[in-house]
């Protein structure tokens, strides 16, 4: 991706980012004016971003979540995922999708999760290995953390994983998830 690209990329996330603010800030004053429906007050939203500069690489990640309490022991929800990765010389990818994710909670310190990804990869390979692919990678991750309130930090399986699609490293990922 060349400057101008990663320019405007910045710019549309920024616009976005303000978007979403904007957004957050217009549903507050209506809450005060407003009382809350029983449906939202059961919904919760959270997710990740991520931003990692570096000599010639650039990875930037954002997955918003939101889940929907059916009670205290039982949670479904739904997510995105976006994330751009650059290695200057040798490598970019783009990979964006969504997931579905149950949390059952059997007791209030512990969070058990199942979580069903699907992802498009798009990647460029440059260099004297160049190239590119475009395929769907899907995900079946199974879960369990300790939870503190509205954080929970463990670690997921993904069940579907292969050595040879290399989306993830390794079918064991640690987590934390945040939802407010």
């Amino acid at each position: 991706m060349k400057k101008n690209a990663l320019h405007n990329l910045t710019k549309r996330l920024t616009f976005l980012f303000f978007i979403a603010v904007s957004l957050s800030v217009s549903a507050q004053e209506t809450q005060e004016t407003k009382p809350k429906s029983e449906f939202w007050k059961k919904v919760q939203f959270g997710g990740g971003l991520g931003l990692g500069f570096g000599s010639g690489f650039t990875n930037i990640a954002v997955s918003p979540t939101a889940i929907y309490n059916i009670n205290s022991y039982v949670a479904l929800g739904t997510g995105l995922q976006y994330s751009f990765l650059k290695q200057k010389g040798f490598y970019s990818s783009n990979i964006y999708g969504a997931s579905f994710i149950a949390l059952f909670n059997p007791i209030e310190e512990i969070q058990l999760s199942t979580e069903l990804e699907q992802l498009r990869v798009n990647r460029t390979f440059e260099g004297v290995a160049s190239g590119s692919e475009n395929f769907w990678n899907t995900g079946l991750f199974v879960g369990a953390g300790y939870r503190m309130e509205n954080v929970t930090i463990g670690a997921r399986y993904n069940l579907f994983f292969k050595t040879d699609n290399g989306v993830y490293g390794d079918a064991f990922m640690p987590f934390v998830r945040v939802f407010f």
